[in-house]
């Protein structure tokens, strides 16, 4: 039993990392900086960020992600999803991750990186009314959509299944529109009522549509190609990841919730996976290194300035 929790942590850690021990090379660049990063511990993108529900929010964003036909057509064009699935999943990430923990030179850095890739993106897309449109992957009205899915999809997946939020939802969307601007987000929603509404918003003006490309992607989506020992645990996230879509982009998508608790035994799923991995993300603990160590540095520069000031002067005998 022992080796075949190993042998599928191992599995686990490098489908979610790369890396069998769960700390890929970039981790590295998160222990070191010079500051504490956009956001910090008790942020709320800490918490929602350092949680498991992230595996299932992960497969949410990214089941909305192919209703927008410019989106879909840039994942279709350009992503090698089909032959490298676990690359694209391990690039997004790694911004996610190192945004979210890195220092804010760092985030800057990473995000540049993702926004040189969407530079080369581009090419035309046909919507549901026959009209052909170019596309750039950095088009902030493509930006925004990915960026709206992404927020929304990783609030309602901690909501479901982790502990609340610090600071309430509306903390969450708030501090991490900061992260949807580094990489050219304009006016991302700044509040949980406005990420609804923007999200409305895209189905009420009809850019969102289903063709052969969305159903392709949605059956991927559903069978990647992982370990088979990964696989039950897979589907039940599948599941719940599907339960927790609205219903009017679930018919969309053309999936149907399943009959049984797909809720519930995703948390069950989540726990298993909690205890198999243990602790907190490689992720999370090299940031809390790096600001240990910044505010050791800080304090030994206090103790420095004491130790160098001149004694008071003594007060004349009376």
């Amino acid at each position: 039993m022992s080796r075949f929790r190993d042998t599928w942590r191992s599995h686990l850690l490098t489908t979610l990392s790369g890396s069998s021990d769960g700390r890929p090379r970039w981790v590295d660049r998160i222990e070191e900086g010079t500051d504490a990063g956009y956001f910090g511990p008790g942020s709320a993108p800490w918490a929602v960020h350092g949680g498991l529900a992230t595996m299932v929010a992960g497969i949410r964003a990214l089941l909305l992600q192919t209703l927008h036909p410019g989106a879909m057509a840039g994942v279709h064009d350009w992503s090698r999803y089909r032959e490298d699935p676990l690359g694209r999943l391990a690039g997004t990430i790694q911004w996610l991750i190192t945004v979210t923990f890195g220092d804010t030179e760092t985030a800057q850095r990473e995000s540049a990186r993702v926004q040189a890739f969407h530079e080369r993106v581009q090419g035309t897309y046909t919507d549901s009314a026959g009209a052909t449109h170019e596309y750039s992957a950095g088009d902030p009205d493509l930006l925004r959509w990915v960026h709206i899915v992404f927020t929304d999809s990783f609030l309602a997946s901690h909501l479901l299944w982790e502990k609340p939020v610090p600071g309430g939802p509306d903390a969450y969307v708030g501090a991490w529109a900061r992260a949807g601007t580094l990489v050219g987000v304009t006016n991302p929603p700044h509040t949980a009522a406005d990420l609804a509404g923007a999200l409305a918003e895209y189905r009420r003006t009809g850019v969102l549509q289903s063709d052969e490309r969305v159903r392709e992607a949605v059956r991927f989506i559903r069978n990647p190609p992982l370990r088979r020992t990964m696989m039950p645990a897979y589907r039940i996230m599948f599941a719940g990841a599907v339960a927790s879509i609205p219903r009017e982009y679930r018919k969309l998508l053309g999936l149907r919730r399943s009959p049984l608790p797909a809720i519930t035994a995703t948390r069950l799923v989540l726990a298993i996976v909690r205890r198999v991995l243990g602790g907190r993300s490689t992720s999370e603990d090299a940031a809390r290194r790096r600001i240990a160590r910044l505010r050791a540095s800080r304090e030994t520069s206090r103790d420095h300035d004491k130790k160098g000031q001149p004694a008071a002067a003594q007060e004349p005998a009376s």
